[in-house]
This record gives C-alpha cells, structure tokens and sequence, in this order.
C-alpha cells in the first residue's frame, strides 16, 4: 500500500512537471511567434524601404541622365557658337565698274570657319545676333573718296564713307544684325571707289556671334 502511495506521488510530481514544462514550452513558443511575428513585419518594411529606395534610385538615374544631356547639350553648343573672324584685304583694289564683292584674303582669325575668303562672303552657322565692324581705307582725291557697304543677302545695312581732296583717308561702321542660319554678310565696293590696303592691313572685315537665339 506504501509502495503504492510512494507511486502515486512520484507520477503526480512527474504529471506537475511535465505540465510545468508544458506550460513553460506554451509560453516559448508563444513567444517565438511574437518574434516571428515581429521579424515578418520588419522584412516587409525592409521590403517596402528597399522599393522606395529603388524607385528613388531609378529618379535619380533618370534625373542624372537628363542633367548629362543637357551638359552634353550645352557643351556642344559652346563649340558650335564660337564664331568669330577678323580679316584683311592685303591688297589695294577697285575701282569697278559695279558692285563689287570684296574679297579679304588675309585671315587673322576664322574661329568656326564660317568666312569664305575665296567669296567674301560671311555665311551665319546658327540664327543668333551678330556684331560686324567695317574699316576702309583709300586715298583721297577731287570728287572722290573712300566708300564701301555692308550687304545681307543682297540688301544694304550700313556703310563706310569718307571724302577728301587729297591724302589718306579712312571711315569705319559696325552694327549688330539678327540672322538666320545660312543667311550671308560681305561687303561690297560702290562704283568708282577703290580701297588701299597692304601687308599693314588697313582695311578690314570683322564680325561674331554676340549669342545665340
């Protein structure tokens, strides 16, 4: 009956701790499913950051891209829209008969090529505002003097005149003109008048682009 009651206990104790246990158990694996839980809601907000950051990211490649297009842009238009000549006769012509195109053979500068010398002829690379500067220089004699213009496709827009009795003479114009690309500038040497020039270079032709429109 002893061995029986001692049994008894002994099964209740191993009962009361395998329900401890048991309880203990519950409670960890409660717990662990809090934590995973926890962890699942933490991946999708790393998930959802990391689609933020990623389409943030895809923004900011594209704004990069345009920036750089635009810088891409913006250089190649400072290489195109360097404009710029200066040039001179070199050599005394005229007088004729007509109107005559002066040709300026000596080139101190043709930055963007857009002076012809074997025309005379400034042809615009870019529609733009354009700055030309004329110089004329002749000998003066009665009823004659010095007298050349500057032409835009054909059309007259200002001109270099001066008159004397006798020696050198010269006068000088400049104006700034809108143009079109492929509009042309010369200038042209009115009948009768001649124009004087040597390896000093006196009579000149100049022009370039203020900016572009």
């Amino acid at each position: 009956m002893k061995i029986m009651e001692t049994r008894m206990e002994s099964t209740e104790k191993e009962i009361e701790r395998l329900r401890t246990e048991n309880t203990a158990q519950a409670e960890k694996l409660k717990d662990m499913n809090v934590t995973m839980n926890e962890r699942k809601i933490e991946m999708d907000e790393l998930v959802k950051q990391n689609k933020a950051q990623a389409k943030e990211l895809a923004i900011l490649r594209g704004t990069t891209n345009d920036v750089k297009t635009k810088m891409d842009e913006l250089i190649k238009q400072n290489e195109v829209s360097k404009v710029a000549f200066s040039v001179s006769l070199s050599s005394t012509t005229g007088p004729h008969s007509s109107l005559h195109t002066l040709m300026y053979k000596h080139i101190f500068l043709n930055a963007g090529e857009a002076y012809d010398a074997n025309t005379g002829i400034f042809t615009a690379p870019m529609k733009g505002v354009y700055a030309f500067r004329v110089f004329s220089k002749a000998y003066g004699s009665q009823g004659k003097g010095v007298s050349a213009g500057l032409f835009k496709n054909g059309q007259h827009e200002i001109s270099t005149y001066a008159r004397q009795d006798g020696g050198f003479i010269g006068s000088s114009n400049g104006v700034s003109l809108l143009l079109e690309k492929g509009d042309e500038v010369y200038v042209n040497l009115y009948p009768d008048f001649w124009l004087f020039d040597n390896d000093y270079h006196h009579s000149t032709f100049s022009g370039h682009l203020l900016f572009p429109m």
